[in-house]
């Protein structure tokens, strides 16, 4: 007899550049997960975390995406993607999903957040120019796609507030 049980989705974490989302599935140790992505989804399913739970989402993207050039890799702390866009001349997205509505497990990554006025100074600085893709390559090597690394490593520049030292109380 077959479950009519629903699975919760998973944390997701996204950020996007003007020709590509980041997206992160925030579920430590998820062995074999099942991952699909379409031009215009993301479909995932799989087990993880602490107590092992089961997890399942079938996201409706906000716009469409190219499937044979976006990427994922499964690592321990998550599956971390790189969904590229499929119309970079478009604007940024408004949310990630294609739905109008808040959804509790989608937040955005602020780490990897860059907002569509920045400047291309930081691109600039990690050695990559404004009109390479956004380091697409750099960052796909640095993701284990084309040699290992972690994409937290593209952050590792980036003056943080919390690096700052906490003032002492007054008494």
């Amino acid at each position: 007899m077959a479950s009519d049980k629903t699975l919760p989705p998973p944390p997701f974490y996204w950020a996007q550049r003007k020709n590509l989302v980041y997206v992160r599935i925030a579920i430590e140790e998820c062995a074999d997960p099942t991952i699909k992505v379409d031009k215009q989804s993301l479909y995932f399913k799989g087990k993880g975390g602490a107590d092992n739970k089961e997890y399942e989402a079938n996201l409706q993207l906000f716009a469409e995406i190219k499937p044979d050039e976006s990427k994922y890799n499964v690592r321990g702390r998550g599956i971390e993607f790189v969904l590229i866009k499929a119309d970079d001349s478009a604007p940024y997205w408004k949310r990630l999903s294609a739905e109008d509505k808040k959804f509790h497990w989608i937040k955005i990554d602020f780490n990897k957040w860059k907002d569509e006025d920045d400047s291309d100074a930081e691109a600039e600085s990690m050695g990559m120019g404004p009109g390479d893709g956004g380091g697409f390559e750099e960052m796909m090597r640095q993701m284990g796609g084309l040699g290992g690394g972690d994409l937290d490593d593209l952050d590792d520049n980036e003056k943080d507030s919390d690096d700052e030292p906490i003032p002492e109380l007054e008494d």
